[in-house]
This record gives C-alpha cells, sequence and structure tokens, in this order.
C-alpha cells in the first residue's frame, strides 16, 4: 500500500539534530585532545609519557581536522588540533631544516661533537668510536660504558683523540686540551655524569656529559633528579660557550628538561624530521641530545654507529 503524502502541515524531518550531535562530536574530540597535549607540560610520569607520544601525536590530529572539515558552520574547529599540536612541538624546533647551508661537517672552524649509547653488553663500542672519529667528530661523548666497551673505546681514540676524561660509564674524547674535569655530583652520588674545560679556538667550552638514570616502572626520581640539578649547574655556569651532550633518557619536550631547555639550545636537524635516536633498529622517540649556548649556528643529524640500541648524534657548531 503506497504511503499517503505529507502535508503541508505536516512537520519537516529533523536534520538539524544530526548537524548539531556532529558539532558537538567535534568540539569534544578537539577539546580531549587539546587536554592531552596540556598533560605533556604536567611534571612526573604522565608529561614523560605523553612527551614520548607527542612526536606521533600530528596523525590523530590530522584525522580529527578531516573530520572536522565535513561539520558545518565549525569548520574552524579543524584547525584546532592541528595548531594545538604544532605549539607544543614548537619547544622541540629541531623538526624544521637546519639553518646552516653547504656542508657543516667539512667547514674549518666548526666544532663537530658526536654522542652514542653504546650498550654496555653490545661490545662494538670500538666500533661506534670508529664511526664517530671517520666522521671528524671534535669532541666524543660515550655513555654507558662498561669494563669491556671502555678498554674498546680507549684503544680504538687514543691516536686521533689524545685528551681524554672518563667518569664511571661516561666518558669524553678530545682532539683539543682539556683544561679542568672536576666531578660532577647531579645530586645522587652516582658515576654517571662529567664536566669538562675544554681549551679551544675562540675560547674554552664547558662540556656536560650525561647518562640519566632509566626510567623504571612506577619511579622515576633518580632520572628527574639528575636532569634538574644539571639544569641547575647550567644555570649557575657563567660561561659563555656551554654544551650538554648525552643519553637524557627524556623525549625532547619532557617537563623534566625544562630547566635545560631554559638555558641550552638544540641544534636542528640536518635534514628535517625529529632526529629520534632509539630503539636503532625502528628509532620511535630522541632521549640522545646535544644542546648548547654560545655558537652562532647549529646543525644535527644521527647515524648508525656500532651495533647499539641508540643511534649516535653528530652536530656541529660554529
Amino acid at each position: 500500500m503506497s504511503s499517503l503524502p505529507r502535508s503541508a502541515d505536516s512537520p519537516a524531518p529533523d536534520r538539524r539534530g544530526g548537524g548539531s550531535r556532529r558539532r558537538a562530536g567535534a568540539a569534544i574530540s578537539a577539546a580531549a585532545f587539546i587536554a592531552l597535549v596540556l598533560l605533556g607540560f604536567v611534571p612526573g610520569i604522565v608529561g614523560t609519557a605523553v612527551a614520548v607520544m607527542l612526536p606521533w601525536l600530528w596523525i590523530p590530529a590530522l584525522v580529527l581536522c578531516v573530520a572536522a572539515l565535513r561539520v558545518r558552520g565549525r569548520r574552524w574547529i579543524a584547525a584546532v588540533p592541528a595548531l594545538t599540536w604544532v605549539l607544543a612541538v614548537s619547544t622541540s624546533i629541531t623538526w624544521l631544516p637546519a639553518a646552516i647551508t653547504g656542508s657543516p661537517w667539512q667547514t674549518d672552524g666548526n666544532l663537530v661533537v658526536a654522542s652514542q649509547n653504546v650498550q654496555a653488553s653490545s661490545g662494538t663500542a670500538d666500533a661506534s668510536a670508529r664511526a664517530l672519529q671517520q666522521q671528524g667528530a671534535d669532541l666524543v661523548a660515550l655513555t654507558e660504558l662498561d669494563a669491556e666497551s671502555r678498554e674498546q673505546a680507549i684503544a680504538e681514540l687514543a691516536g686521533s683523540h689524545p685528551y681524554s676524561y672518563l667518569v664511571g660509564t661516561v666518558g669524553l674524547w678530545s682532539t683539543l686540551p682539556i683544561a679542568e674535569a672536576p666531578p660532577l655530583d647531579l645530586g645522587l652520588g652516582w658515576r654517571r655524569a662529567l664536566a669538562a674545560q675544554v681549551e679551544a679556538p675562540g675560547g674554552p667550552i664547558e662540556v656536560y656529559v650525561i647518562h640519566a638514570a632509566s626510567l623504571r616502572p612506577g619511579s622515576q626520581s633518580a632520572r628527574d633528579t639528575m636532569l634538574r640539578a644539571l639544569g641547575d649547574t647550567i644555570a649557575a655556569d657563567a660561561a659563555d660557550r656551554v654544551i650538554a651532550i648525552g643519553d637524557f633518557n627524556a623525549a625532547a619536550t619532557d617537563p623534566a628538561l625544562a630547566a635545560i631547555r631554559a638555558q641550552l639550545d638544540e641544534p636542528r636537524q640536518e635534514a628535517g624530521g625529529f632526529g629520534f635516536t632509539w630503539p636503532a633498529g625502528v628509532p620511535l622517540a630522541r632521549i640522545d641530545h646535544v644542546y648548547q649556548r654560545g655558537f652562532e649556528d647549529s646543525s644535527a643529524k644521527t647515524l648508525r654507529a656500532g651495533e647499539s640500541d641508540h643511534l649516535a648524534i653528530l652536530a656541529a657548531l660554529g
């Protein structure tokens, strides 16, 4: 039986309800995304976890943008997740291409510094040291050194980097004289960091090498204590040129790095991108860093060296 025709007085189907639900859904999704990003500024395990995820949050941000573009009358919502993400990662600007042009690694006058966690059990610290030496590194910082890897690195770099200073699980090798090397206490009494004054053209350079405590389930206080103490130490350092380098066990926007980021800048990646360093096979996070102040130009890149589970970092500072 055919349906009766709708009379002129009959109400039209309410399509506004579906549009309202879509607008509400888009607004709620955008608000949830913003809340998640803002949690990355909260000190502690929550901020640390969000900092690791943050570089990858462009994916849900893009999905939310596409979905919001389909909402009539509220298309401006589409820009909110993307803008929020961009502002959050702007504190870690290394994902933009470096400003240095040409080949900074071959430019006279640039200081080339290298760092790698060599993974104590890998047995390839000599290969790591050799690879960084071949890249022309003036300063080589190695972390997570055990007895075997210490001896390997010492033997490999003895000819090319005659100046060195080793403390516990960290070491610094230099082609330039090391004038002073005072002990560095970061509040835990652990031998996982060092300070050294390197004599370089243009004046001395204060160099800090750190292997921050690892994150443990339910506890990250040791790592946070070390990073906070390093930030305080750098803040009290009046040197014109300062470098802090090593395995910080913290992603670029981790709140625990705030005191360090307030004092020093991190070089941009030569080829753009985020410069992920760990795990070496499929890098998902940048927990190894080079920070500096007093150098006008800088550029950085990552490379495979040895069989460590960390990629190495190479930075040219001019």
